[in-house]
């Protein structure tokens, strides 16, 4: 039997061992288990990279250990960082960085997060099922992970929901990553770390910093809210000007970052959205601004200095505001969607699609990625449904004429999807009806892949800030708002063609007005 680490891996992985200057322990819990010698062995070669990594097989006090449980702590300080399983393909990087984060590496965490997690009063019992095929599982393990490293009142498990499938199947799962909080559902689908954060000061309020700490200091010149590349443009053009600028974003990168290609960003015939996430915080990290990622505003006040409210509890203040918050998945808002998700509906092919295999599914929506996603996923399974409310596709017709060709593709236009039907816990329908017959047809699918466009991410904006009817903010040509000193840019906006190099251009052009706006006035400073 081929070895799970090749050579190439390992010496690869002793590359970054040599970060390591304390001893790691990989805690091999007791028991038999059918992978239990595939997962030592896996161990063993592991440790072979550094001699800094032990191998120890012992009964481990976690509660929920199994026989294919083990933990990665440093000896001198204890971590409740558990793996369940043999963490190959995606989870054998959050592996890695375990190894490396409990070892004292840098977590790159705010220093905000980094004060809640240690003023924890309660103990915080994570369990995350991921699939090892999971392209965002990843970001959540690793995260919760760093909690673990933070806070001896957090413990993290990832469990390989392929070897666990009885659990799996008890607990309904259908969806990755999966988390479960002290035995309740905490989220399913792709989290970042902003959303986690929201949740978790939401039920657990954070501990009022003490008085003595919240000294006046000077409002910052502009503050940026969003992550995407309109948020990085404006950041950049802002700092160039000598501004005192700080960038709020949930994630560096925003939606990009789980685009697969990019072929259309000018100058680069081709790029990933994982190279083009990385060039940008690259880019951006070269000049002197404050960022704040993994955190989300709450509330903007306005007024000669605006305030930000952020999640962690903290508050910002700043002459001016950009915000380029983007959009998120639009939703169906049909009747057993909400309840569904994670247990048959899904937002991300890439992700879901393997828990689907040899499954008659659907995918709603028949714009580019509507049309792209049934393509992607007909390669998995049986049969693929694709619906569209209006008379035709609106996909560009490259795409159209080969989901045409593809036998298990069927398109259906002119429908409306009315109602997910399930059976138990798990969907095993979708109800539509046709729009010139009225007729309503029961469509038998064990999954429904929504893909139907983005909603912008204005809700948390003050009544001063205008919204269309579709939640977009207006904007002139100089991305002003109807409020004073608030600026927007990007897809969260009005401006048509929602593409990533128009949200680049657009980041500059706001950039540039709000400096001009920012300059023009006064410096307005707290006292001291």
């Amino acid at each position: 039997m081929a070895k799970l680490l090749s050579p190439e891996m390992l010496e690869a992985v002793r590359s970054y061992m040599l970060r390591v200057e304390t001893d790691v322990l990989l805690k091999l819990n007791t028991g038999d288990h059918g992978k239990k010698s595939e997962l030592r062995e896996f161990l063993y070669d592991l440790a072979s990279t550094s001699t800094r990594l032990i191998v120890e097989e012992e009964k481990l006090q976690y509660p929920s250990a199994g026989p294919l449980t083990f933990q990665v702590k440093a000896r001198t300080k204890n971590s409740e960082i558990y793996f369940s399983g043999i963490p190959g393909g995606h989870e054998f990087n959050s592996l890695i960085l375990a190894i490396l984060q409990v070892a004292g590496g840098d977590l790159k965490l705010d220093d905000s997060i980094e004060q809640y997690l240690s003023r924890l009063s309660v103990p915080l019992s994570f369990k995350a099922y991921v699939s090892l095929d999971c392209e965002n599982c990843p970001e959540v393990v690793q995260t919760l992970n760093k909690f673990s490293v933070l806070s001896e009142l957090v413990s993290t498990e990832t469990l390989d929901g392929g070897l666990f499938q009885d659990e799996v199947q008890a607990l309904g799962i259908q969806g990755v990553p999966t988390v479960f909080l002290n035995g309740e559902l905490f989220h399913v689908g792709r989290l970042n770390l902003a959303t986690m954060m929201g949740q978790l000061t939401e039920r657990y309020p954070p501990t009022k910093n003490n008085p003595d700490d919240n000294t006046c200091v000077p409002a910052y010149d502009i503050a940026i809210v969003g992550g995407g590349p309109a948020a990085i443009s404006a950041a950049i053009y802002t700092a160039r000007k000598g501004l005192d600028i700080v960038l709020i974003g949930e994630k560096l990168g925003g939606q990009v970052a789980e685009t697969m290609g990019i072929e259309n960003m000018i100058s680069i015939p081709a790029t990933t959205g994982a190279k083009l996430t990385n060039d940008l915080k690259e880019h951006v990290g070269q000049y002197n601004l404050k960022i704040r990622e993994g955190l989300s505003v709450t509330t903007i006040t306005p007024g000669p200095i605006k305030t930000l409210a952020l999640s962690t509890g903290e508050t910002i203040e700043a002459t001016a505001v950009i915000i380029a918050t983007g959009a998120n998945w639009r939703e169906l808002n049909i009747p057993g969607e909400k309840e569904h998700i994670g247990s048959g509906v899904a937002y991300c092919p890439h992700c879901d699609g393997p828990f689907f295999k040899d499954k008659d599914i659907a995918v709603v929506g028949g714009g580019n990625s509507g049309v792209e996603a049934a393509l992607d996923l007909s390669a998995i399974a049986r049969s693929v449904t694709l619906l569209e409310y209006m008379p035709t596709l609106k996909a560009d017709s490259i795409l159209v004429d080969r989901a045409k060709q593809r036998g298990n593709i069927e398109l259906l236009t002119n429908v409306e999807c009315l109602e997910v039907l399930s059976n138990s816990e798990k969907v095993s329908g979708l109800r539509y009806a046709d729009r010139e017959t009225l007729a309503k047809i029961d469509l038998n699918v064990a999954g429904i892949f929504v893909q139907i466009g983005l909603i912008p991410n204005s809700q948390f904006l003050p009544e001063q800030v205008e919204v269309n009817k579709f939640g977009e903010i207006v904007v002139n040509q100089k991305g002003e708002t109807s409020a004073d000193g608030i600026f927007a840019c990007g897809d969260v906006t009005t401006v048509p063609y929602k593409q990533i190099v128009i949200a680049m251009g657009d980041g500059a052009n706001v950039a540039l007005a709000t400096a001009e706006y920012v300059t023009a006035r006064p410096p307005i400073f707290q006292a001291v």
